[in-house]
């Protein structure tokens, strides 16, 4: 073959540093949630929605053959959390978490994790980040020592 061609969609979580509910004015998750899309933009990536609550966010996107997810998931939280600090004294602590979860998505499943992301204000009503992430976890069936998944 004569080009490289890909297509790999990637769901992303990562929540704020000790899930404080920084994030719990919507329109300040709006605004973080075009931000982010201009950074994959920028790295040639698509941001096909973004959701989230207080305490963390969900993205699914289509990551550009030559980069890395631990590459582009750097990108944002480091360009996101300068610019988060610089909004309000308020939010001049403002930090993302250390870690992340990303799992691949198949183009057949792409609407269905769409509509789960564009929910997540109504999933987090009755389920907390914690049993959301171990859920997705398990469903990817990825092995995972509890003792640091919430440090």
């Amino acid at each position: 073959m004569s080009q490289s061609l890909s297509q790999i969609y990637v769901h992303i979580v990562f929540s704020t540093k000790h899930r404080k509910s920084y994030l719990s004015n919507k329109e300040l998750r709006d605004r973080l949630y075009l931000y982010i899309n201009k950074i994959c933009q920028n790295h040639q990536c698509h941001l096909l929605v973004a959701g989230g609550v207080s305490d963390h966010i969900h993205l699914l996107l289509s990551l550009n053959k030559k980069m890395a997810v631990s590459k582009l998931v750097e990108k944002i939280k480091t360009s996101t959390s300068k610019w988060i600090k610089s909004i309000s004294i308020s939010l001049e602590y403002f930090c993302w978490q250390n870690g992340y979860g990303a799992f691949s998505v198949s183009q057949s499943n792409i609407d269905a994790v769409i509509k789960y992301i564009n929910n997540q204000e109504h999933h987090h009503k009755t389920l907390s980040f914690k049993d959301e992430l171990e859920k997705l976890l398990m469903a990817y069936k990825i092995k995972f020592d509890e003792k640091y998944l919430w440090s």
